[in-house]
C-alpha cells in the first residue's frame, strides 16, 4: 500500500500547524491569560502527535507528547505562562519541526539537533516533575512509559471501558490508509476488550469495488488514556470517517463534542442523538411512539409536539444536548458546502498553468493581429471574443498565485522576539497591510531581503533602552512592517523609530574602506545608499548579527533581480524607513506599447498617468529646456531615442509624451508613437543584458517581433547619466536585432 501521498499531506499540514503554533505562542507571551491561544497551541501539538503516531514516526510522537503534557498543565491552570515557559515551548516547536523534516527527508538529525533535543527533553521532564533520562538512555525509551496524562479538567482520565463506533470512509484505502493500522496503534494505549466488525455497507458482490472500504467497527476499549489520546489515533482520517468516542461515564459536554464532530450528512435529530451516544435506539423508538397517535389500525397521525421536547420530558436526554443536535442539523449542509470550496493543488502544476496561459496570451495577440490585417469583420468579432476570454482566463490564473503577505510578516514576530533579547533591547513588531496580496513567486524571494533589513534595523537602527530614555523616547522601540498596493505594484515598508542613519559615520567608513575618496562631494541620498555597497559595514566589531559587510548589498541585488527598487528615508534621531517597490507578478502584466523608430517598447500600464502630444513651438521649447510646463508643474523629460542612443531621426511633425509616476516622482518619456494597450507576457533577459538599466525584460508581440519592457525606476536613474548611453544603446540594438533574445518558454 502506497502511504507516500498521505505522508506528504501530513508533512504539509505539520508545517502549517507549527507556523500557527509559533504565532499563537508569540501572542500568548503578550496575553498570557488568553485561553483561546492556549487551546490552539495544544490542538496543534496534539494533531501533530496523533497523525505522526498513525505513520509510526515514534520520535515525533514521544517528544511532542511531552510538549503536549506541559501545555495540558498550562491549559488546566496548574502552571503559569511565563517567559521561560514560552521560550522553552518555542524551542520545542523548532525541534518538532526538525524531527518532522528528518522524517520527510529520510535522514538523521544532525549532532546539534540531537543535543538540542536532549536538553529540551530534560527541561520538559523537569517542569513536569519527572526524572530526566540517564546518560546513554534514548529520549524515546525514557518517554515511552509516560503516555498517560495526569487527571484533571474536562478531558479526565477514566479507568472504565470506552465505546468506540467507527465507520471508515469508502475512499480510505485509495488515500493510502490501512484501517487495521489504526486499530493496532489504538492497542498501544490500552486493551481492546471486544471488537465487532460491522459490514452493513457491504454491497452485493456484483457491485463490489475492491478499492473501496466498507469496514466499520464497534469496540469496547479499556484504557487509562484520555479521550484526547484516543481521538489522536484517528486524527488523520477524521475528515473521511465517522468516529464516535463515548467515555464510560459521559457528561453532557462529551455528547455535545460528539454531536459537533458528526460527519456532515443530512441527519434527522433522532439519528444525531443516537449516533452521538446520547440516546439509545430503544429510547428513540419510545419517543417516536409517544409522538404518534394511534388511530384506526394501520393509521397514525403526527402530533405537533417536537420529538426533542418529548425526549426531554421523558428524561431520556438532556435539553442542552437536544439544542446542540438542532444546531448541528441546521449547520451541516452549509459546513459541507464550505469544505468543498477548498482544494490544495501542487505549486508546480500552478506554475505550468501560468506558462500555458502566457503562451495563450501570445497566440491570442497573433490572432488579433491577423484579423486586423485581413479586415474580415466576422474574424475580427471572433477574435474580440477570444481576447476577452483570454483576459478572463489570465486574470483568474494569476489570482490563483496571489497570496497575502501577512504570513511572511508573521514569521518575523519570532525573529524580533529572539534578536531583541539577544541585543538586550525592548522591541515590538507592528504589522500593517497583512492582507495585501502579491504573486507567490515574489513572496518566496522577498523573505531573505526582509530578514536582513529587519535584523539590521534592530542592530544598527534602534538604540539601547538607556539611550532611548535619555533622548526622551519610550523604552519600548517600535519596528514596523507594512505593505500596500501602489501604481500597479506593491510597496513593502520596513521602518524603525531609532536614531536614524549616522551619515558622518557612514561617510568615514566608506573612505576608510576605499569606497569613496576623501574629497568626494556626495548628496545625503548618495551617502545613505552607501550602506548597500558590497563589503560595507558601520559595525565596530563582528557579532552574530553584523560586522562582516554582507547583507545589505545582497538585499539590493535580490530586490533588483525581482525588477524592484529599494529607497531610504531617514531622519536623525527619529528613525529610518526603507521602502521596497516590487511588481505584483513576475509573469503577465497589462502593458502599453510605444514606438521609437522601428523599435517597439512596453511600459507597464500601472505607472502611466496620461499621454500628451508634443508638437509645434512647445516641442522646440521643451527640447531646449529639458522639461515641460505641465499645467503649472515642471515635468522633467527623457527622450527615449537619446537615452538609448538609437539611430534615425525623430518625426518632423510631432512627438508624444508618456507621463509616468514612480513613487513620488513624475517624469515624461518622449516617444515617436503611441500604439495602445497590450497583454504582456514577461520573458527574462539573457545574462548578457541583466545589468542593463532602463529595461526589465522582453516580450513577444502577436507579429512575432520582440518588444522590450521598460523599467521606469531604471529610466529615472538613467536620465542625466550620459556615460551609460552608448553602452545601453548598443545593448538595445542587439536585443532588437534578436541577439540574446530569450525563447518563448519561460
Amino acid at each position: 500500500m502506497n502511504l507516500e501521498p498521505a505522508q506528504l499531506a501530513f508533512f504539509a499540514e505539520a508545517d502549517e500547524l507549527l507556523t500557527r503554533m509559533e504565532e499563537s505562542l508569540l501572542g500568548l507571551e503578550s496575553d498570557p491569560d488568553n485561553h483561546e491561544l492556549i487551546d490552539e497551541i495544544f490542538r496543534a501539538a496534539h494533531t501533530i502527535k496523533g497523525t505522526a503516531g498513525v505513520f509510526g514516526f515514534d520520535d515525533v510522537v514521544h517528544f511532542t507528547h511531552e510538549v503536549e503534557s506541559l501545555l495540558d498543565r498550562i491549559r488546566d491552570g496548574r502552571m503559569a505562562v511565563t517567559a521561560a515557559a514560552i521560550g522553552l515551548l518555542l524551542r520545542s516547536k523548532d525541534h518538532i519541526g526538525a524531527l518532522v523534516r528528518a522524517v520527510a527527508e529520510k535522514s538523521e538529525l544532525d549532532a546539534g539537533d540531537v543535543r538540542e533535543g536532549g536538553e529540551l527533553m530534560a527541561a520538559l521532564l523537569d517542569l513536569l516533575g519527572r526524572k530526566a533520562p540517564a546518560a546513554g538512555d534514548s529520549i524515546v525509551e525514557s518517554a515511552a512509559p509516560e503516555l498517560v496524562r495526569e487527571a484533571g479538567g474536562d478531558d479526565c482520565v477514566s479507568t472504565g471501558n470506552w465505546h468506540l463506533s467507527l465507520r471508515f470512509g469508502s475512499d480510505v484505502l485509495r488515500s493510502g490508509m490501512d484501517p487495521l493500522s489504526f486499530l493496532r496503534f489504538l492497542g498501544t494505549l490500552g486493551d481492546i476488550v471486544h471488537l465487532h466488525a460491522v459490514c452493513d455497507a457491504l454491497p452485493a458482490w456484483s457491485q463490489l469495488d475492491p478499492e473501496s472500504c466498507y469496514l466499520g467497527f464497534e469496540i469496547d476499549f479499556r484504557s487509562e488514556a484520555s479521550k484526547s489520546d484516543i481521538e489522536a489515533v484517528f486524527e488523520f482520517v477524521r475528515d473521511d470517517c465517522v468516529i464516535h468516542i463515548i467515555p464510560p461515564y459521559a457528561r453532557v459536554s462529551e455528547y455535545l463534542d460528539v454531536i459537533r464532530a458528526l460527519p456532515e450528512d443530512d441527519l434527522k435529530i433522532g439519528e444525531i442523538l443516537v449516533l452521538s451516544g446520547a440516546l439509545t435506539r430503544a429510547e428513540l423508538e419510545r419517543g417516536l411512539v409517544r409522538q404518534l397517535d394511534v388511530g384506526q389500525p394501520g393509521e397514525r397521525v403526527a402530533q405537533t409536539q417536537p420529538l426533542g421536547e418529548i425526549l426531554v420530558e421523558d428524561g431520556s436526554v438532556n435539553a442542552g444536548v437536544v439544542d446542540a443536535a438542532l444546531v448541528k442539523q441546521k449547520q451541516v449542509k452549509d459546513a459541507k458546502a464550505q469544505e468543498a470550496r477548498s482544494l490544495r493543488i501542487d505549486a508546480d502544476k500552478l506554475d505550468h498553468l501560468i506558462e500555458l496561459v502566457g503562451e495563450l496570451v501570445i497566440a491570442s495577440a497573433g490572432v488579433q493581429n491577423i484579423s486586423q490585417t485581413l479586415a474580415n469583420i466576422p474574424l475580427s468579432e471572433a477574435s474580440e471574443v477570444l481576447l476577452r476570454l483570454v483576459n478572463d482566463v489570465r486574470d483568474q490564473a494569476l489570482s490563483l498565485r496571489m497570496v497575502q503577505i501577512g504570513a511572511t510578516f508573521q514569521r518575523f514576530q519570532r525573529v524580533v522576539r529572539d534578536v531583541s533579547r539577544e541585543l538586550g533591547k525592548d522591541i515590538e513588531l507592528v504589522i500593517n497591510g497583512a492582507e495585501t496580496e502579491l504573486d507567490k513567486t515574489v513572496v518566496e524571494h522577498i523573505g531573505d531581503p526582509l530578514m536582513h533589513l529587519v535584523r539590521n534595523a534592530m542592530d544598527h537602527g534602534i538604540e539601547q533602552t538607556d539611550v532611548r530614555l535619555a533622548r526622551g523616547k519610550p523604552a519600548r522601540a517600535r519596528l514596523t512592517l507594512g505593505a500596500r498596493h501602489e501604481a500597479g505594484g506593491i510597496v513593502i515598508v520596513v521602518a524603525d523609530d531609532g536614531g536614524g542613519l549616522n551619515r558622518e559615520k557612514i561617510r568615514s567608513k566608506a573612505i576608510e574602506r576605499g569606497l569613496i575618496s576623501a574629497d568626494a562631494q556626495l548628496s545625503e541620498r548618495e551617502i545613505d545608499r552607501l550602506i548597500f555597497a558590497p563589503g560595507f559595514s558601520t559595525a565596530d566589531q563582528v557579532s552574530n548579527l553584523s560586522g562582516r559587510g554582507v547583507g545589505m548589498d545582497v538585499v539590493r541585488r535580490n530586490i533588483e533581480a525581482l525588477r524592484g527598487t529599494v529607497e531610504i528615508h531617514t531622519v536623525p534621531g527619529q528613525g529610518t524607513t526603507l521602502g521596497i517597490r516590487l511588481p505584483l507578478t513576475l509573469a503577465i502584466i497589462d502593458g502599453f506599447l510605444i514606438g521609437v523608430g522601428s523599435t517597439t517598447f512596453v511600459l507597464p500600464v500601472g505607472v502611466i498617468v496620461e499621454c500628451v502630444e508634443l508638437a509645434g513651438g512647445q516641442r522646440s521649447l521643451a527640447r531646449a529646456r529639458g522639461y515641460l510646463d505641465m499645467r503649472g508643474e515642471v515635468l522633467p523629460l527623457l527622450w527615449l531615442r537619446d537615452a538609448f542612443d538609437m539611430q534615425g531621426e525623430a518625426p518632423t511633425r510631432r512627438e508624444n509624451v508618456v507621463i509616468v509616476k514612480f513613487g513620488q516622482t513624475r517624469m515624461g518619456i518622449v516617444v515617436d508613437q503611441l500604439m495602445g494597450e497590450h497583454q504582456t507576457v514577461i520573458r527574462p533577459l539573457g545574462k548578457l543584458f541583466q545589468a542593463l538599466r532602463g529595461v526589465s525584460g522582453s516580450t513577444i508581440l502577436g507579429s512575432g517581433e520582440i518588444a522590450l519592457i521598460l523599467d521606469v525606476a531604471g529610466l529615472l536613474q538613467l536620465a542625466g547619466r550620459n556615460e551609460h548611453q552608448l553602452q545601453a544603446g548598443a545593448a538595445v540594438r542587439a536585443l532588437a536585432e534578436g541577439d540574446g533574445v530569450p525563447t518563448t518558454t519561460a
